[in-house]
């Protein structure tokens, strides 16, 4: 298991999409590369149209490594504006799921 990871709400997400800006500027990917990438969904629930934003990782991701020997946290989690990122100890993380199911826990292997 890994060390670190990063745990998403998804209830909470709002698509701002600064965790993928905070990914590219902090990595210097050219348009169209990122670590993480924050997609919409649109649909029919209980006769009302909701709209979920989900965000992803990408093999590009590397939970910023580099960045963590100066700063305590990955820059999507810092960036992020509705606080729905969490980074940490990976089992201390997926203690926090609970029962619930809108939670994703990103972990990253190097070298696997």
């Amino acid at each position: 298991m890994a060390n670190y990871s990063l745990l998403i709400d998804y209830d909470y997400c709002t698509g701002c999409h600064s965790c993928e800006i905070a990914c590219q500027q902090e990595h210097g990917y050219p348009a169209g590369t990122n670590g993480i990438v924050v997609r919409e969904y649109e649909y029919e629930a209980g006769g009302r149209v909701r709209i979920d934003y989900l965000p992803f990782f990408t093999p590009h991701c590397d939970l910023c490594k580099d960045r963590r020997t100066r700063e305590p946290i990955p820059a999507c989690v810092k960036h992020c504006q509705a606080a729905c990122m969490e980074f940490g100890p990976t089992k201390q993380l997926a203690a926090k799921m609970g029962d619930r199911n809108r939670l994703v826990l990103f972990t990253h292997n190097p070298g696997r």
